[in-house]
């Protein structure tokens, strides 16, 4: 399979990724620990149905020393035992952000005040900002239907 477009193709796509990688960098060098971020990246991709985010996150993770149960429970994430309560709330305000247009409200009061209990100002901004920012690749790469399963770790900076 290949992509519909090939993304530094383009001087359009390859400006606008300049800046998605930028976004991406503020949020790596936020206080959001960096597992919380990886886990919202790969339950967001796998809603969104982004074979490549999933390839990509999965591996990031494993790689930065995740251990292969909670990620293969990512999905399952409220039945699971092996999610911190300041992820699970993260995991809750990933989904919910990333289904806005499946619920009339956005997201709920209760995930908010539940995110909130778990994280300051800054890291409930970079949560927020992670929630957008993944879903801006999950739907370029599901609309150019990105093909998935050759990302190596780090490949991408």
């Amino acid at each position: 399979m290949d992509a519909r477009i090939d993304y530094y193709g383009t001087s359009i796509v390859a400006k606008y990724m300049k800046y998605l990688q930028s976004a991406g960098k503020v949020l790596a060098d936020s206080t959001l620990p960096a597992a919380t971020q990886e886990l919202v990246r790969l339950r967001a991709s796998q809603i969104n149905g982004c074979g490549v985010c999933v390839d990509m996150h999965a591996k990031d993770a494993a790689h930065a020393g995740e251990t292969s149960v909670r990620l293969n429970l990512v999905a399952a994430w409220r039945e699971a035992t092996v999610f911190t309560e300041a992820e699970r709330a993260a995991l809750e305000l990933a989904e919910q952000g990333t289904r806005i247009a499946d619920a009339a409200g956005g997201v709920t009061d209760e995930a908010w005040a539940n995110a909130a209990k778990h994280y300051d100002d800054d890291q409930l901004a970079a949560l927020v900002s992670a929630i957008a920012l993944i879903n801006a690749w999950n739907r370029m790469n599901v609309i150019v239907q990105q093909p998935a399963g050759g990302y190596q770790p780090g490949q991408w900076g």
